[in-house]
């Protein structure tokens, strides 16, 4: 069985390559030798998540006549990523892209940082922000006034209350969505949503579509149920989704599940507008591929006058492909831990049962402190607050970065909460290990790629402000200074990466 998930074809790859600055690699700026140019930019791209772990390249023969060169340096270009562990090959199968052993995915940078750290650490590990006070007290407040009833009760909802579903099933009514509350359940969060949908639709050893970068703890949450992932690369800059990939994905790997965030996305920021939108559907509903939309980013908004494209579900009228996932905790507070799947009444009543052998139910009180917030119009007051905030902090970090790292490249996406920052060739695994030791938490970019990738990126998130976010830059700028000093490796960093 081939061990590839995907392809990458010859005039793709050329044109990918094509786009890289040429860089000097000799003594004294020689250029390399023509194999040793190519290696590393197949390495590049792969590090950089633009041509996914996994693909299949093309042919020899067909490569040099894209790049018209000659087959003999494509077959030592190949032959050198092999030695390198960025190349896997076998007869009848073709060669694939890999990362080598001795890589590992880091393992620090996404947890919440403990609480008694904070006031020595300047944490950028986590995409969450402060509770939105008042509007936090009011909530709960509310619930305690709404909850006697339900205290007379077992207390376990399975599907969610009935108001809270009620209440969400109409918000998407009043977006052009026809939805009953049939149609939702509420759920532990968007992870417990997710976790749930994988369960009930991909068992182990299943194919999952993942855009390329996503949100690191959805990819460590399907790895541990077993599934074998995907990647799609995202397209360039903050354009949305490469559809040609999607296409030639969904139609070759015949994934049972796609995951994707339409909606400044986790961590690029990138918004798909209507017509990926669209095809996305089409091209998942032939494939009989299951979409499950992460929208738990698409209320921060923080342009203004930004005008957002339709919800992914418009686009599924009969709810045959279409799997919605929401949230309080990016738009509200993550310690509410309320989110929702909105999905055809028979996928629910499905998601329903499987929950009697998982968590039971979501706490009742948080619950009504969400049905508060949107039943009085507070839960619209308090996400402009969080907009203006982020927007605030978005603007302050982009500020900062620019002034102490003015070669890292990064795109300001026009909503969400993170930075895709590409760090100037150096190695993010080792940036997240010295950032630790000045007294800043990054996570790498591998976190967010599947087996490696990415590792010339951090994320950072919009999370500090002011002169927080000032001196976050400058001990970022500092642990630069570490890595490139040789000074800021760890015994758990992986090989510099090397443009």
């Amino acid at each position: 069985m081939a061990q590839w998930t995907s392809t990458v074809g010859a005039a793709q790859l050329a044109r990918q390559l094509g786009s890289q600055q040429p860089r000097p690699t000799g003594p004294g700026g020689r250029k390399s030798p023509a194999y040793r140019a190519l290696a590393d930019g197949v390495r590049l791209l792969v590090l950089e998540g633009r041509v996914p772990v996994a693909a299949r390249l093309p042919a020899e023969r067909e490569l040099a006549l894209a790049l018209s060169v000659s087959r003999t340096t494509v077959a030592a270009a190949y032959e050198a990523l092999r030695t390198e562990g960025f190349l896997e090959s076998r007869r009848g199968a073709g060669s694939w892209t890999a990362v080598p052993a001795g890589n590992p995915l880091p393992a620090r940078g996404l947890e919440p940082l403990p609480p008694e750290s904070l006031g020595s650490m300047i944490d950028l590990g986590c995409a969450a922000l402060p509770a939105p006070e008042p509007w936090l007290t009011r909530a709960v407040q509310g619930a305690l006034e709404e909850l006697p009833p339900y205290a007379h009760t077992h207390g376990d909802y399975p599907a969610g209350l009935p108001a809270l579903r009620r209440m969400i099933a109409d918000r998407y009514t009043a977006l052009g969505i026809p939805t009953m509350p049939e149609q939702i359940m509420v759920t532990t969060g968007a992870m417990g949503a997710i976790d749930a949908i994988c369960h009930l639709f991909a068992g182990r050893g299943e194919r999952i579509a993942v855009e390329s970068p996503s949100y690191a703890n959805i990819l460590q949450l399907m790895r541990e149920a077993g599934a074998r992932l995907v990647p799609v690369a995202m397209g360039d800059g903050l354009t949305g989704w490469d559809m040609n990939h999607w296409r030639q994905v969904l139609r070759d790997a015949a994934p049972r599940l796609a995951y994707v965030v339409a909606d400044f996305h986790n961590p690029t920021g990138a918004l798909a507008d209507e017509q990926q939108r669209r095809e996305l559907v089409d091209a998942a509903r032939s494939a009989g591929t299951v979409l499950v939309v992460d929208e738990t980013m698409n209320e921060l908004r923080l342009d203004p006058g930004l005008a957002m494209p339709r919800r992914v579900c418009a686009f599924d009228p009969a709810g045959s492909t279409v799997l919605t996932v929401g949230s309080a905790s990016k738009a509200f507070w993550a310690g509410m831990r309320i989110g929702w799947v909105r999905a055809a009444p028979d996928v629910i009543r499905s998601l329903v049962a499987a929950r009697a052998y998982a968590d039971m139910g979501t706490p009742v009180l948080e619950q009504l402190a969400i049905n508060w917030l949107m039943s009085t119009g507070g839960w619209e007051e308090a996400v402009e607050v969080r907009r203006l905030q982020a927007r605030e902090n978005r603007d302050a970090l982009v500020a900062a970065v620019r002034r102490e790292l003015p070669d890292w490249e990064f795109t300001v996406p026009r909503g969400g909460l993170t930075l895709w920052v590409r760090t100037g060739g150096l190695s993010g695994s080792r940036l997240a290990v010295a950032g630790e030791r000045v007294g800043v938490r990054v996570p790498s970019g591998p976190r967010f790629g599947v087996d490696g990738a990415f590792e010339g990126y951090v994320r950072l998130p919009f999370t500090v402000a002011g002169p927080v976010a000032d001196e976050a830059a400058v001990r970022l700028a500092a642990a630069v200074e570490l890595v490139r000093s040789g000074a800021g490796a760890g015994a758990d960093a992986p090989r510099s990466f090397v443009a």
